[in-house]
């Protein structure tokens, strides 16, 4: 009995003990909550939308003044426009602020095409204080925004943490205003790292539990230190549970150029790359499938300069091991025109070091190299559509066959010039690089294009293999 006793007290002074190390890491949300709050911010946009027969009436074709068919359309537009105003359309999200002055950082689509956006402080007592705030830098491709207010009196700030130090099973909280329920806290752990979501180049997300819901956008993620690592961005509309942030070690870049710039300023190599899978990485010879092929080098760019050449694997960059074509991209995004790098590429069964100096990633350069990967893989032309064209034609947008190759898998399949892409598998075009990403996609994966192309009045599918 004595014995049995004995067992009893010394398996309750573990589980005491076990108690009392889990109760240790679990932060004081508590305290977490009221050190935090005060620094987040709700924010509300007002942006206003041409009403539909206002778009139909731009596309109608227009005669000289005088023109009788010239007065009816003015009349029809008057009498129009007056029966269907331009509409509002209002949104929410969520900031924090980074300056005492009145610098807040949320996401890019919380403002994007807004015509006014107001910011709410949340005082003490419950009291809320408005100011109208102004957009000081935006970054579509990381989806991160900078805005200022001129406070009457200093604020409460934020602080970024190291994301890069953040581990899977850390507890993290998150603040904001979702679905106008100002300052909601929701708590839960990091549930992966690096996840890539398909939304941009730069997709690094930290993926967590904490409940994230329209109107978080923007909003922070918190550690148990009470630092942002993280500003939450996105959600899977059919889950639940799963919510992205972007880690605070990018978001701290880019926030730090919009603030001295205005805009954000990347580094450009000039190459168009590709992951390496097993059966790549055992024809060149590499122990594992890791690193980024170079699939194409554009001429007179830092890569081909330094004598990078198609067929290469970049396998490192300053001596820090490169795991994929994603990586590579994040990775040179975030360093800047003029800094120097040494590139370590697998050539012919060894590596070899070269040394270049970056140029500045621009929308001519990255056009010019996804107007390359389209003509190489499908053996097309193509530009964006004109508005006259666009309104001639019907059509909201697309891409303009110029040429196309004799040959080439775009011909074989049936594309013409003259002809208009509209979609391709199924996303909306517009610009160049909208195709090209697809193309690069569906072709790592030897899969089909299907393009939605019009000719004239007609519409129709025209389906292009890539394998």
């Amino acid at each position: 009995m004595h014995a049995v006793r004995q067992g009893l007290w010394i398996a309750l002074g573990w589980m005491w003990i076990a108690v009392a190390a889990w109760a240790a890491e679990v932060p004081d949300f508590v305290k977490l909550a009221e050190k935090a709050g005060p620094g987040v911010v709700n924010i509300s946009t007002l942006k206003v939308v041409e009403n539909p027969m206002g778009q139909l009436l731009r596309r109608l074709p227009r005669g000289p003044q005088g023109d009788p068919f010239q007065d009816f359309f003015d009349q029809f537009e008057r009498f129009f426009g007056d029966q269907m105003p331009n509409r509002e359309q209002r949104s929410l999200g969520s900031g924090f602020i980074i300056s005492s002055d009145g610098f807040i950082v949320t996401n890019n689509h919380v403002v994007d095409g807004a015509d006014k956006i107001k910011v709410n402080i949340q005082r003490q007592g419950g009291k809320e204080v408005s100011y109208d705030a102004e957009i000081i830098g935006t970054d579509p491709e990381t989806d991160l925004a900078l805005i200022k207010i001129e406070a009457r009196e200093s604020l409460p700030t934020l602080e970024f943490g190291d994301s890069d130090q953040l581990r899977v099973g850390e507890w993290v909280m998150a603040i904001g205003n979702p679905f106008g329920l100002d300052h909601t806290v929701t708590a839960g752990i990091v549930s992966a790292k690096g996840r890539n979501i398909g939304s941009g180049p730069y997709d690094s997300f930290i993926q967590t539990d904490a409940s994230i819901n329209p109107g978080n956008s923007g909003g922070p993620l918190i550690n148990a230190q009470g630092k942002v690592i993280g500003i939450n961005t996105a959600i899977i509309a059919s889950g639940q549970g799963i919510g992205f942030a972007i880690p605070s070690n990018l978001a701290r870049q880019v926030i730090d150029q919009l603030r001295q710039y205005k805009t954000v300023r990347r580094g450009w190599l000039g190459v168009s790359i590709q992951d390496v899978d097993e059966k790549t990485a055992q024809a060149l010879g590499l122990t594992k499938a890791s690193g980024a092929l170079v699939a194409s080098v554009t001429p007179g760019d830092p890569a081909d300069k330094a004598g990078i050449r198609p067929g290469d694997v970049i396998i490192a960059l300053d001596g820090v091991p490169v795991e994929s074509s994603s990586d590579l991209t994040r990775r040179i995004g975030a360093m800047r025109p003029g800094d120097r790098v040494e590139v370590s590429v697998w050539r012919k069964g060894k590596v070899e070091k070269l040394s270049l100096t970056l140029e500045e990633r621009t929308a001519r350069r990255l056009a010019a190299r996804e107007s390359g990967a389209v003509e190489e893989t499908l053996g097309l032309k193509v530009r964006p559509i004109t508005p006259r064209e666009a309104r001639a034609m019907g059509v909201e947008g697309g891409l303009m066959v110029e040429e196309v190759a004799q040959g080439s898998r775009a011909a074989r399949n049936g594309i013409r010039r003259g002809d208009v892409v509209l979609e391709a598998n199924g996303q909306a075009l517009s610009a160049v690089e909208d195709l090209a990403a697809v193309v690069t996609a569906q072709a790592q994966e030897n899969g089909l294009l299907m393009l939605l192309v019009q000719r004239g009045r007609r519409t129709m599918l025209h389906t292009i293999p890539l394998s």
